[in-house]
Parts: structure tokens; C-alpha cells; sequence
């Protein structure tokens, strides 16, 4: 039998989760997938993880991807969820709604340790950062396989702005960019990323990852930049990950 966990990937427009194939980073079951509720208080969100995981009738740790900086199991921001949340034990929250062990981490930094682990920067040593562009911009630092979290560099300022208001996918959709005006914004992020931390490897992740040959071929650096293996399944596999290893080490 594969050794199986549980990850949901809580997100501003969606909460959707499924069982994990540890071995090899892959989906066990078809996701199930619930509107993020309006509001996103802390105690509606729960109520809808509950669900999705009682879809499975899973019993063992869930792992849970957050769209924020976590600490400690804490919510100290709020991106695209209930400002209610800053200063909420995601985890405590969480775990009294599914009556199981619950083990919550960034959204980000839970596809990057995905893809590093099973994905595009398997075997791969040294520094990857991992890019999830979609309605901002996440991202993840893994250094010889072990995560730096909550990064939060999907908001360095450039030219005076917060620029993932000007390269995310997000940005993209909202101006209706052609791809070659996208990707002259993604050259001005990632060449600004690159001179500040000289990676190793650049992936990029999101559902626009899917459509990479659309943009990626314009991006020029010095450091090798490919699209992610596990896209979108990327965040619910990685927390799954966490909260197996988390459990296994209590």
C-alpha cells in the first residue's frame, strides 16, 4: 500500500483537497473543490475544510496550505482572506472543525517544497526559488532541499510599486495583457530576484504554468527558468508532505 496523506489548498476564490500518494507527489483521489466562502472568516473557512476532508472520510493529519505568513501555525497576514485572520491559530482553528491534526504553512511554500521534492527541481542543489504566479505573486526558497519560508518577495517594490500588481497573472487578466507585454513585466521581476539572491534554478508555478510556452521563452537570465511539474496540484501535495513528516516526528 502507498503511504497516503491529506492536503487542502486554501485559496481566495477556492478551498479544494485530496489524498496524496507520498511516494511520488501525485493525487491518489480525484480533488474536491468548495467556493471560498463570502466572508472568509476563520470560522466559515473551517466549516468548508471540514467538509472537503469529510468528503474522503480521511481520519489521519491534514496538512493545509494558508495565503499568508505562518508562524508557528499563525496567520500573521492576510492575502485574499479575512483580514479576521491576522493573529488566528490556523491550525487550532482548523483542527477543532475536522477533529483531526492539522499543519498549516504558505501556500507558496508548500508547492515549492512539492516541486522540489517530486517536481522540477528534484535533484536539483543549491538555491530554487519557486514562482507561483496567479492572483499575486507567491513565492518559496528551498536551499539544498530545506525551505527558508514566508519569503513574501512576490511583493519587492519596483519602480515604486508593489509590482506583483504588475506581474502577476492576476495583473495580466485584469489588463488583458497580450503575452509579450506580460512577459517584458516577468523579465523586470525576475531579473530584479536574480541580482538579488543568484539562484540556482527559477520555477514557475500556478495555472498559468500550464501555457509557459506563451511566456517563458521571452524571459532571459543567467539562471535556467522552467515551468512546474505539478502546477496547481502542487500546494496540496506539499502540505500534505508537512503535516505527515509533522506528525511523524511528535
Amino acid at each position: 500500500m502507498p503511504k497516503l496523506g491529506f492536503g487542502v489548498d486554501i485559496g481566495g476564490s477556492g478551498i479544494k483537497g485530496a489524498v496524496v500518494d507520498l511516494a511520488v507527489g501525485g493525487l491518489a483521489t480525484e480533488r474536491y473543490k468548495v467556493l471560498t466562502p463570502r466572508p472568509s472568516t476563520p470560522g466559515a473557512v473551517a466549516d468548508v475544510v471540514a467538509e472537503v476532508v469529510g468528503q474522503f472520510g480521511w481520519e489521519g493529519p491534514v496538512g493545509c496550505t494558508f495565503p499568508a505568513v505562518v508562524r508557528e501555525g499563525v496567520a500573521r497576514t492576510a492575502a485574499n482572506v479575512d483580514s479576521s485572520w491576522i493573529g488566528t491559530n490556523v491550525e487550532s482553528v482548523v483542527s477543532s472543525a475536522t477533529g483531526l491534526p492539522v499543519v498549516a504553512v504558505n501556500d507558496a511554500d508548500a508547492a515549492g517544497l512539492a516541486e522540489v521534492r517530486w517536481g522540477a527541481g528534484k535533484d536539483v542543489n543549491g538555491l530554487v526559488v519557486v514562482v507561483t504566479l496567479g492572483t499575486g505573486i507567491g513565492t518559496a526558497l528551498i536551499y539544498n532541499g530545506a525551505l527558508i519560508p514566508n519569503s513574501e518577495l512576490g511583493h519587492i517594490e519596483l519602480d515604486g510599486e508593489d509590482y506583483e500588481r504588475k506581474a502577476s497573472a492576476g495583473a495580466r487578466d485584469r489588463e488583458d495583457l497580450p503575452w509579450d507585454k506580460w512577459a517584458k513585466r516577468l523579465q523586470r521581476y525576475f531579473s530584479a530576484i536574480e541580482a538579488l539572491l543568484w539562484p540556482d534554478l527559477f520555477i514557475v508555478g500556478g495555472g498559468v504554468s500550464r501555457r509557459a510556452e506563451k511566456f517563458l521563452p521571452m524571459v532571459t537570465l543567467n539562471t535556467p527558468i522552467v515551468p512546474a511539474l505539478l502546477q496547481n496540484e502542487a500546494g496540496i501535495a506539499g502540505a500534505a508532505y508537512l503535516a505527515a513528516e509533522a506528525t511523524k516526528t511528535k
